[in-house]
């Protein structure tokens, strides 16, 4: 997936087994996706809690939150009580959409590349931020491209 690419819709369920799918939140406004390795774990509870830690300013700029992993329902929703997260986590247990997205490893060793993808309501891509070792540039980077959304 690169800038400019349509953004593949999905439908998965969120920590609570309700289904989502990227066309129906695009609605609200633009989606900021990030899929993360696995729940639970140091970098990603890092990762997950800088987007937490940002909720209004993802809210002054229309932008929602996403992420996204190869864990279960129930590890989502582990995951979203012990650490306050205030937006919607969903399981992609089998890796489908990781693999439409072009971050699905190989091996199921870390399961996914760490990549966020910021995406207008045209559903076009705007930004791909694929830091492996800052876990707070995917947050910090993607409000800055929904800033150049809002000019």
């Amino acid at each position: 997936m690169h800038i400019g690419d349509l953004a593949p819709d999905f439908k998965l369920p969120d920590q609570e087994g309700h289904e989502r799918t990227l066309s129906t939140m695009l609605l609200n406004g633009p989606v900021v996706l990030f899929f993360y390795p696995a729940a639970m774990t140091k970098g990603c509870t890092k990762e997950s809690c800088h987007f937490r830690d940002l909720a209004s300013e993802f809210s002054a700029l229309g932008g929602q939150r996403l992420g996204i992993s190869m864990d279960s329902v129930d590890k989502q929703a582990e995951f979203t009580t012990k650490n306050s997260l205030d937006y919607p986590l969903l399981a992609d247990v089998t890796g489908a959409v990781a693999k439409e997205y072009g971050v699905k490893r190989g091996l199921d060793l870390l399961k996914v590349k760490r990549s966020t993808f910021v995406i207008g309501q045209d559903q076009r891509v705007v930004d791909v931020i694929t830091s492996e070792v800052n876990m707070n540039a995917h947050a910090d980077r993607a409000l800055e491209a929904l800033r150049t959304l809002k000019r």
